[in-house]
């Protein structure tokens, strides 16, 4: 099951975690220099196996567990490629050790950031960015779908306050735009005043 999980209020990482058998453990959590995954929790095996040696029911744990491989690897990768630009570390895998002796990634993991922009015009696209990054596997895990929403939440709230800075500047611009025609009614009058006085005393 795919899974983000948050790490902060500025970052989050988005995970997918697959063991293929119960009670399989995992190995300690590393990096593929190669990999470009998110947390993925499908499967990924090292070199290749003796499956000659291996009873049917071992050959055909090792086709599962090379099928999650690549069904983890997938999903991490299109998170990394939505996410360009925020990623704030790279793909760390746990892997498992099937009958083969051959290791196969059951997890997978990379961190994006999550914060909002300076401004809500930079919180826009940004957030847009974080819910596509979210979506962007083809099989999305709730977590996936959670952090979406929240990416979703973000853009909203930055697009009110948006709208309200216009508003605002609008009502500024409106208001000083007043007082100038004020002042030159104002300095209108006072010419047309001044102009009667000079009458009196011609």
């Amino acid at each position: 099951m795919t899974q983000i999980t948050a790490i902060g209020s500025a970052q989050a990482s988005f995970g997918f975690e697959n063991l293929a058998r119960p009670g399989a453990q995992k190995a300690s959590p590393t990096a593929n220099e190669d990999d470009s995954s998110v947390r993925s929790g499908r499967s990924g095996v090292s070199g290749s196996g003796k499956t000659g040696e291996l009873s049917p029911e071992e050959q055909q744990e090792v086709q599962q567990l090379k099928q999650a491989d690549r069904k983890v690897r997938a999903h991490e990768q299109a998170h990394l490629a939505a996410g360009a630009g925020l990623v704030r570390s790279g793909p760390s895998f746990t892997y498992q050790i099937g009958p083969d002796n051959q290791r196969y990634a059951v997890s997978g993991e990379v961190s994006i950031d999550v914060s909002p922009g300076r401004t809500p015009t930079e919180t826009i696209p940004k957030a847009q960015q974080i819910r596509a990054a979210a979506l962007a596997p083809v099989d999305p895990s709730p977590q996936d779908h959670s952090v979406a929403a929240k990416a979703g939440r973000m853009e909203g709230d930055a697009r009110i306050e948006l709208a309200t800075q216009q508003r605002d500047e609008a009502k500024s611009a409106g208001e000083g735009t007043s007082r100038l025609y004020q002042n030159v009614e104002q300095g209108e009058s006072e010419k047309d005043l001044l102009g009667g006085r000079l009458d009196l005393y011609a």
